[in-house]
């Protein structure tokens, strides 16, 4: 570890372990393949760097447990958004719920918020779910928002 850092940008792998859901010997194999960047002390322990945890949650989608999910609602169905948006919130964690009723509206409001989730009709008037999901995943930036196709009609 760099001299000069305090100690709470740091954490060991039991604590990584937690944060990223796993145990600690998948946090010590990651490192060791080079998954995730560590820096070793003095008496060989090694640390993460907090905001490099961060970043190794955020491009495996590993949500924060204490964060609240944003959750983007793409659908032209008011009454079942409405449905879907109070079954999201009798979710055991927060949630701050987004609706967006066509594909150009989802694709503003992806790049304004940045969702975690976004739950979207396939089927739906102008710019469909499937044309939106191809540009929030070729989009460096929206990538890695995981997206969950839905749709009222039926598709063999």
């Amino acid at each position: 570890m760099r001299k000069g850092h305090n100690n709470k940008d740091y954490m060991t792998p039991t604590q990584v372990a937690e944060r990223l859901l796993v145990s600690p010997v998948t946090v010590r194999q990651w490192a060791q393949k080079g998954l995730l960047e560590a820096e070793t002390t003095p008496g060989g322990h090694r640390r993460f760097a907090r905001a490099e945890v961060e970043r190794f949650a955020r491009e495996r989608g590993i949500v924060n447990e204490s964060a609240v999910t944003k959750i983007l609602v793409v659908d032209d169905s008011e009454p079942f958004t409405a449905f879907l948006v109070k079954l999201l919130q009798k979710l055991p964690y927060p949630v701050e719920i987004s609706i967006a009723r066509d594909g150009f509206d989802a694709g503003r409001k992806v790049v304004s918020i940045v969702p975690d989730v976004v739950l979207m009709d396939i089927k739906m008037p102008g710019m469909d779910g499937y044309a939106v999901c191809e540009q929030l995943k070729a989009d460096s930036r929206t990538k890695h928002i995981r997206v969950i196709a839905m749709t009222g009609y039926y598709t063999p």
